[in-house]
């Protein structure tokens, strides 16, 4: 079993600042990419940030400048630090994991997700 656990969200005042985790658990064998995603109600998942096992990073243009991605690959961890945070950034931000893992002794390779983490933006 694998399983992506995301923590670190909460309600911010605009201006501030939120740093994201997300932990991936489970018989992992690798870990290629990795990324932040978000969905505000009534509107469609949008990419927020990649980063590949090297360290290569991708944002949408709405990150760019105030989010940071990074990672851990000791540890599978990837981190969102988000800074000068505006309202229009609340939305449940989900990480995924585009890994190899273990099924019994046969590795498999396929995209996780974790369940979601709320930041709300508000005054």
């Amino acid at each position: 079993q694998v399983q992506l656990v995301e923590s670190g969200g909460g309600l911010v005042q605009p201006g501030g600042s939120l740093r994201l985790s997300c932990l991936a658990s489970g018989s992992i064998f690798s870990i290629d990419a990795m990324g932040w995603y978000r969905q505000a109600p009534g509107k469609e998942r949008e990419l927020v940030a990649t980063i590949t096992s090297d360290g290569t990073t991708n944002y949408a243009d709405s990150s760019k400048g105030r989010f940071t991605i990074s990672r851990d690959n000791a540890k599978n961890m990837v981190y969102l630090q988000m800074n000068s945070l505006k309202p229009e950034d609340t939305a449940v931000y989900l990480c995924n994991a585009d890994l190899k893992y273990y099924s019994g002794t046969t590795l498999r390779g396929r995209r996780y997700w974790g369940q979601g983490t709320q930041v709300t933006v508000s005054s």
